[in-house]
């Protein structure tokens, strides 16, 4: 996940070192053909050129402004989670009437805790990485045996929470209006678990990406096979240039098409959670605060 707004040569270079070293073969490889075949037979006209560039620019600025789209959004949702989460633990600890009711602290304090794990079982959920049980740590054995049953972990974590409200309400802790700003909550916490699952579920119309890759391709033989007739073997490095600027930049559309992947230009889901995580536990008062999540030296936190 991004964390950092710069990329250094070297991070560059582990990026596009293969397509690189694939865009200079190919280009070799029509330089030599133009040279010793095609060089006697036909001539392409600069004209071709052009009018393909441009139908390429039109496919990869369609690609990349979808795939800016799905990332925003999943972005956006992650913000609103921010945001009702913190305003999920301060209802609870303010607004609830707990000081007659002995077991109601405990209550609301495992509801916050299990906010928490609801974050992180969602997290899990997004990247497809069942091993990874970091939720379970906020949750009861009891509860974690129970959530673990179903399907969908963190909307069986939601219908705890669910639960829990309405025994503070059968307990008089909260009245109706809490009990319909919370639950206003609690829908809001499903509603951008759809949206995340939507976003994540949702495939990219694969044809789009297959024949933009071809054009490119395409593009990159044709030119270095007009440039040939006049500069030579400096059309190899010219044709790389062409390539490598029609590639890299299909290939940033491609890097942000799943915004929940561990990757690197994904949503930084570790430092979002790992932030309130931080908000939430300061509100009980715990003395033992996890430190913000850093980026490593390659920017990538899986």
């Amino acid at each position: 996940m991004l964390l950092n707004d710069r990329l250094s040569l070297t991070q560059v270079f582990r990026l596009t070192w293969r397509v690189d070293l694939m865009i200079l073969a190919c280009c070799t490889i029509a330089y030599l053909t133009d040279n010793y075949w095609l060089e006697m037979q036909i001539s392409i006209p600069i004209s071709i050129s052009t009018v393909l560039g441009t139908a390429i620019a039109f496919f990869i600025g369609f690609n990349n402004n979808q795939a800016y789209d799905r990332w925003w959004e999943a972005r956006k949702v992650w913000g609103e989670l921010v945001n009702d989460s913190r305003s999920w633990g301060r209802c609870l600890l303010y607004n609830c009437a707990t000081e007659e009711n002995e077991e109601a602290p405990h209550i609301t304090r495992r509801m916050i805790y299990r906010q928490l794990a609801f974050l992180y079982a969602l997290k899990s959920s997004l990247r497809k990485t069942p091993e990874d049980i970091y939720y379970a740590g906020y949750l009861s054995e009891t509860e974690a045996e129970r959530v673990k049953m179903q399907s969908n972990i963190p909307n069986a974590i939601l219908s705890l929470q669910a639960e829990d409200l309405q025994l503070l309400t059968r307990q008089g802790v909260i009245d109706g209006f809490r009990f319909r700003e919370l639950n206003a909550l609690l829908i809001r916490h499903c509603d951008s678990m759809g949206k995340s699952e939507r976003i994540k579920n949702t495939v990219f119309p694969p044809s789009y990406l297959f024949f933009t890759r071809v054009f490119i391709w395409f593009y990159v033989v044709l030119n270095t096979l007009m440039m040939s007739e006049s500069i030579g073997a400096w059309s190899i490095l010219f044709g790389w240039a062409f390539g490598f600027v029609f590639h890299v930049t299909h290939q940033n559309g491609i890097s942000i098409m799943n915004p929940f992947g561990a990757t690197m230009m994904a949503v930084p889901l570790d430092s979002i959670s790992r932030t309130i995580e931080i908000n939430l536990l300061e509100m009980l008062g715990h003395d033992n605060i996890p430190s913000p999540i850093q980026p490593t030296d390659q920017q990538i936190l899986l």
